[in-house]
């Protein structure tokens, strides 16, 4: 089977697909969301618990994501098209390219934030940002946070608008390297600091007593962020890949480059807090908040705070920006497919989607602060709208796709380009057909059931 549009822009190669897929999934859902998860869900066992799920669950989707937008040569919406335009189909094509559409922009504005705190480090105003009330005061601000975003939005419009491997894949090849490099240095530098040591053990050791049956949704529910599970992004991104690149291999490297940085953004954050809270319990689960407010009071306490604070928030900007390069590639892909537009009008386009509803994000805890769509502002509602409701349910549609309508063989067939053999089949006919929409479907019910009050998460 083969779909696959000749004219289709591609990656170079096996290094391009992986560094620009890598920097898809190592973002904010690694060094923000994973560590205060980690820290709140009981370290050691968040922990193997993710690591196991990035293996079967993450290996599973990522494999099929890819598949189905190399074997068609199409984003979400053509793709999904390519077997049918029964209305499911329709739907979980429509699905998953709107996703990204509605992540970038709220996205792109704790982005902006990340570009503040760099200035201000860069500024030698650390002590500054440590200050209480400091985040609150700033987010509150509208001409501050809606400035910050703008700048963001227009970095990641740039680089899109230069096209896959000018744009995309140069961009990943240069900041992907310095992000590894910045995570080891202060990643060393975190642990040797008086006291981390217990924060370690908290981390890396799995403790049985801290399990809980919200550990393991917690757990599901990073992986989507984490690794970019239906999102449409993977989707676009095998539609760029070359036909004799492995998948396989290509999915590993992903899981690898992506779980590790998640394990360094651990060790970067929770052995520092722990060392700077005393192992406080209400410290280490601040949640959201742990970056922006509880991170630079770490800082502070530090002897080149200043310094670290620079390096951790270059790390933490470059992370942010690789992912919203993928997110918004899938959505210019879509409308270059689907509505037949240029790269130049798709790009101007989501520039002006990115802009409005990202200012509804931006001013939401300022001007807008009144607004509120069930009891969330809008940057929390677009991402419990997004991350919890609509990426399970496009999880599932691409497991009815792959197992109902293509056929696993099918997917076989695609990986087998490039490799000798499909080395985890098992793992993957198993977890596509079974485990994986119940996973999803788990994730579902558990986020609406705690948005809506009916359980505590």
């Amino acid at each position: 089977m083969n779909h696959k549009n000749n004219n289709r822009s591609s990656f170079s190669g096996k290094i391009g697909f992986v560094l620009s897929a890598a920097g898809a999934s190592v973002g904010l859902g690694n060094i923000w969301r994973f560590p205060y998860l980690a820290a709140k869900y009981g370290g050691g066992i968040f922990l193997l618990i993710y690591i196991i799920l990035a293996l079967t669950f993450g290996y599973t989707m990522i494999v099929a994501e890819t598949s189905l937008g190399r074997m068609t040569g199409k984003s979400p919406v053509g793709a999904f098209h390519t077997f049918g335009k029964s209305k499911w189909l329709s739907f979980g094509g429509w699905i998953n390219a709107i996703i990204p559409i509605l992540i970038v922009p709220y996205y792109s504005v704790i982005g902006g934030w990340v570009i503040k705190y760099l200035v201000e480090y860069a500024k030698g105003h650390g002590h500054d940002l440590a200050a209480d009330g400091y985040f609150s005061t700033f987010i509150s601000n509208g001409v501050s946070t809606e400035l910050c975003f703008i700048v963001f939005t227009l970095c990641t419009l740039g680089i899109i608008y230069a096209g896959v491997r000018n744009g995309i894949e140069r961009v990943s090849r240069i900041m992907m390297p310095i992000l590894v490099v910045l995570s080891v240095v202060i990643t060393v530098y975190s642990v040797t600091r008086p006291g981390a040591l217990s924060g370690v053990k908290y981390f890396l050791i799995p403790n049985p007593a801290n399990f809980s049956w919200m550990t393991v949704v917690a757990a599901m529910g990073q992986m989507f962020y984490s690794l970019s599970i239906a999102m449409g992004i993977l989707i676009t991104f095998g539609s760029y890949m070359k036909k004799d690149v492995s998948i396989e291999g290509s999915t590993k490297n992903v899981e690898i480059f992506d779980t590790a940085i998640a394990i360094m953004a651990g060790l970067m954050i929770i052995p520092a807090v722990f060392a700077f809270s005393g192992g406080d319990p209400d410290t280490l689960q601040a949640g959201p908040s742990l970056m922006f407010i509880t991170l630079p009071k770490v800082f502070d306490s530090m002897g080149m705070g200043t310094f670290v604070g620079i390096l951790f928030f270059v790390l933490v900007l470059f992370a942010a920006m690789t992912s919203s390069i993928a997110l918004t590639e899938s959505a210019v892909s879509t409308f270059e497919d689907e509505l037949g537009w240029g790269r130049k009008k798709s790009t101007l386009i989501m520039g002006v989607i990115m802009l409005a509803l990202g200012t509804l994000s931006s001013l939401g805890y300022g001007p807008l602060g009144a607004v509120k769509i069930i009891g969330m502002q809008f940057l929390d509602f677009f991402d419990f709208l997004t991350n919890s409701v609509m990426m399970p349910i496009a999880a599932i549609t691409i497991c009815l796709l792959v197992s109902r309508v293509i056929g696993v063989k099918a997917v076989e067939e695609e990986v087998m380009h490039g490799e000798a053999a499909f080395r985890r089949k098992k793992i993957f006919n198993f977890m596509i057909k079974y485990l994986c929409p119940v996973f999803a479907a788990i994730i579902l019910l558990s986020s609406v059931a705690n948005a809506f009050g009916w359980i505590k998460m």
